[in-house]
């Protein structure tokens, strides 16, 4: 990731309608588990969503990051059970977490196949993993590149990828449904208009208060018909997993 949109990431990830709706999906789907189910967050970022998971009671909360800057907002909070970390290659034992949750990590890593290899080995038998990552190259944009992104995914690639590892999968779906032809429309524009020459630029900034909140309200009501049915398109694409 690129360090200055790092910086910006954790100034807003605490708020931002996507990623707070994000959580919500990942909390929702992991409501019925024992609290004392032992979690593995790969690519934890600041650590927000550990402190969700704190705050849902959940008492065995390990986190990694590859970055030393996210590790040390973790610890900034109190999360003092964060490591930085390849993904590709987590440290740690065979069979040591019952959950494994991975949300936009693995198009970060360029062997994505050896990283699902090894979070299903430190995976405990009829341990679970949740993984979202983005969805569709025709959305691959300046965001992507920014982001250090080596691919997006289709539902059924993710899947096929996931069983390769040795998971079951329970559930392939597509999440943000809504979003996906505003985003295709927006990146297809701005590609065609941007210089070759000009440096590429995210696209996740912080919105109005009124419209972010608008969006967070949206988004729960998708999570809902999400949980139901899942989707068909969408700006992200999601596993859940059993080994």
């Amino acid at each position: 990731m690129d360090k200055g949109y790092e910086e910006k990431y954790h100034s807003i990830e605490q708020d931002h309608w996507w990623y707070t709706s994000r959580r919500l999906t990942i909390l929702n789907m992991i409501d019925g588990l024992p609290r004392n189910t032992r979690i593995l967050d790969i690519g934890c970022s600041g650590g927000v969503l550990m402190l969700d998971l704190k705050a849902k009671g959940f008492t065995d909360v390990t986190g990694i990051d590859f970055s030393a800057e996210a590790i040390e907002q973790c610890k900034a909070k109190g999360l003092n059970n964060v490591f930085v970390m390849d993904a590709h290659f987590p440290d740690f034992k065979d069979d040591e977490f019952d959950l494994i949750i991975a949300s936009d990590c693995l198009e970060h890593l360029e062997k994505d196949t050896v990283a699902l290899q090894n979070w299903q080995r430190i995976l405990k038998k009829g341990g679970k993993g949740l993984i979202f990552v983005p969805a569709f190259m025709s959305l691959w944009s300046e965001h992507d590149v920014i982001n250090h992104h080596f691919r997006r995914y289709t539902r059924e690639e993710l899947a096929t990828k996931a069983k390769g590892a040795g998971f079951t999968v329970n559930k392939a779906s597509y999440w943000n449904f809504a979003m996906f032809f505003p985003t295709w429309l927006y990146r297809k524009m701005r590609n065609m208009s941007k210089s070759a020459k000009e440096q590429p630029e995210d696209h996740m900034d912080k919105f109005n208060p009124a419209v972010n909140s608008l969006l967070k309200v949206w988004m729960k009501l998708e999570n809902g018909l999400f949980g139901a049915t899942g989707f068909p398109l969408g700006v992200s694409v999601m596993v859940s997993v059993n080994k």
